[in-house]
């Protein structure tokens, strides 16, 4: 029998952990997400209709975010533009009206509703009708998209694969009239921004991670933290059981067996993988390193028993399929113990100067943080110049 946090961690981001047959038997064709131990490639896509998708699709979780958690009514009543920008949420500046923000008075929680009627806050997506809020849901852009802040901070173009370490999953979730729970409330407001726990529905464990780059995986053979499978099996773990989508999934190892009919999910992978390969790291910014300390912490990079030998090049990861005991690289293993892998794949390194706070679960706030752990961890016996010049190459990458 679930204890009632059980019940209530399922409520608040919709795993069924074992059987959910909804509406019935898949129809052939339906029911089969990838398998996390396949490394087969995802049929060929269409990345023009994966966009639409990652950024507008809600695989039919509206159900579970109106329904059930009931924010339609939490953003009706109590959240205005400035709530909502200082939980991280992101305002698409391209498709609001010329002069749009000066006209609207932004602690009016009726300013983010017609913000919503416009598709213009990143990653939630409305049906709204005379001013209120019929249906709400969430997509692929909450949480790995941004926005280039050049209105105002959390307000500018779109920046997908970007991760949104602003972002406040938590403390949003923890606004749903459903999940009033004393400790449920304690477990979504210790999280924190940039963090989230993927897991934490599952096996009833509470240790987030920071948010992950949806950027530069092309050529990336392992893209998961614990490299379970393929960017698609990522893909469809969290639209099945993360945003709730009505979707199929299974995964033996996790003993997770959801089957849905229709599937709003899987027919929709290869085109949202396809778009997700287009993503490439963003370009180091003009001015943000150094060149020749760079071009010395190239060569330190490259030595031998140093971090090109996991971080291989051009992609700055293993080569194949690998997964590291965290014992080699003195990573925490609760986040390898809860996947199905045991280990950890190698982080690829382009754009790494984008995305602090480092290492799956940020406990390295800066690039000389990383590096220090590195050279305490492996002894690599790395002078002080040496790791300054270091730093100053990651963030050229």
């Amino acid at each position: 029998m679930r204890s009632a946090l059980a019940l209530l961690a399922f409520l608040a981001v919709g795993l069924v952990s074992t059987c959910d047959r909804q509406g019935g038997e898949p129809t052939p064709g339906e029911g089969q997400a990838p398998s996390p131990s396949s490394r087969d490639p995802v049929a060929a896509g269409d990345p023009v209709a994966g966009r639409e998708i990652f950024r507008f699709d809600t695989f039919g979780d509206e159900r579970f975010w109106t329904d059930t958690l009931r924010m339609h009514e939490v953003i009706e009543s109590s959240v205005d533009p400035l709530t909502a920008l200082a939980v991280g949420l992101k305002v698409d500046a391209d498709v609001l009206p010329p002069g749009f923000l000066g006209q609207v008075d932004l602690g009016d929680p009726a300013t983010t509703v017609a913000l919503l009627e416009m598709n213009a806050l990143v990653g939630l997506k409305a049906e709204v009708a005379a001013g209120r809020i019929q249906r709400v849901g969430v997509t692929c852009a909450l949480c790995h998209s941004d926005v280039d802040d050049s209105v105002q901070e959390g307000i500018g173009r779109r920046q997908d694969g970007y991760p949104n370490r602003d972002l406040d999953p938590g403390k949003i979730l923890s606004l749903s009239p459903a999940l009033q729970d004393t400790a449920i409330q304690a477990v979504l407001t210790s999280w924190g921004p940039g963090m989230y726990d993927a897991y934490w529905n599952h096996d009833n464990l509470n240790d987030p991670t920071v948010i992950p780059a949806a950027y530069g995986l092309n050529g990336v053979p392992v893209e998961t933290f614990t490299g379970e499978g393929p960017v698609s099996y990522w893909n469809a773990y969290v639209a099945v059981t993360q945003m709730h989508g009505q979707g199929s999934f299974r995964d033996p190892k996790m003993g997770i067996e959801i089957v849905a009919s229709p599937d709003l999910v899987t027919s929709k992978l290869p085109d949202l993988q396809a778009y997700q390969l287009t993503l490439a790291a963003p370009a180091s910014p003009p001015g943000s390193y150094d060149p020749d300390a760079a071009a010395r912490g190239e060569a330190v990079f490259t030595g031998q028993g140093t971090c090109a030998s996991c971080h291989m090049l051009p992609n700055f990861t293993d080569a194949g399929e690998r997964v590291h005991e965290p014992s080699e690289t003195g990573m925490d293993p609760g986040l390898a113990e809860r996947g199905t892998t045991g280990g950890y794949r190698t982080t690829p390194l382009r754009g790494a100067w984008q995305r602090p706070p480092y290492f799956h679960d940020g406990s390295a706030a800066t690039l000389e943080e990383v590096v220090d752990h590195y050279e305490d961890f492996l002894g690599l016996g790395l002078s002080a110049q040496q790791k300054a010049d270091l730093v100053e190459y990651l963030k050229s990458l």
